[in-house]
């Protein structure tokens, strides 16, 4: 259920209503997100701005998409996670690497390190600790790529959340006649 509604940019005030104009120009529409985040001026910005920026980290793209699957998963944003399972399949991810990132791992122990401190730096950051980075370090993650994974699980945090308050989220799927059937069946122990 929506909780915020999207505006248009006639509807949003300052420097949100000049962002909006902007975006609308450029690609047809704003998103229904970003449309939603135009109440506020600094929300907006703060993410037009900190996801540019994301866009020119080091971590690799597929890798970047595991993360966010993994992030999205623990926060619970479905429209997040549906974005990132598409945005993984075109950046070469399998789905297999899909559904091992929505469990926060992978089968490479260097890409699975790096997500499980993700996880940490979203669910638990009081508790990272020296062991933590030594461990990233080991794996041959450089200091960047360390310093960059808060970029990257920060922009998850600022979406998800947004789109979970605002009541952003995919409708649920309708059922096919086939598989009410099934269902009706097992309920029944038909």
């Amino acid at each position: 259920m929506r909780r915020l509604t999207a505006l248009e940019p006639g509807q949003a005030t300052g420097k949100a209503r000049e962002l909006l104009a902007d975006i609308v120009e450029r690609h047809g529409s704003a998103g229904e997100m970003v449309s939603t985040m135009a109440h506020s001026p600094a929300v907006l910005e703060g993410y037009l701005s900190l996801s540019r920026a994301m866009k020119r980290v080091k971590i690799p793209r597929p890798l970047s998409e595991k993360i966010s699957l993994a992030v999205q998963e623990w926060i619970g944003c479905g429209t997040c996670r549906e974005a990132h399972v598409a945005a993984g399949r075109a950046a070469g991810l399998t789905e297999d690497d899909i559904e091992l990132a929505r469990q926060g791992t992978s089968t490479d122990a260097r890409e699975a390190a790096l997500i499980a401190v993700a996880l940490r730096v979203l669910a638990e950051p009081g508790a990272l600790s020296d062991e933590d980075v030594a461990e990233l370090r080991a794996h041959g993650w450089s200091d960047r790529i360390i310093a960059e994974l808060v970029g990257v699980v920060t922009l998850n945090l600022l979406t998800g959340a947004f789109n979970l308050l605002a009541g952003i989220q995919p409708e649920p799927a309708e059922e096919t006649g086939e598989e009410k059937e099934k269902e009706e069946k097992v309920a029944t122990g038909a």
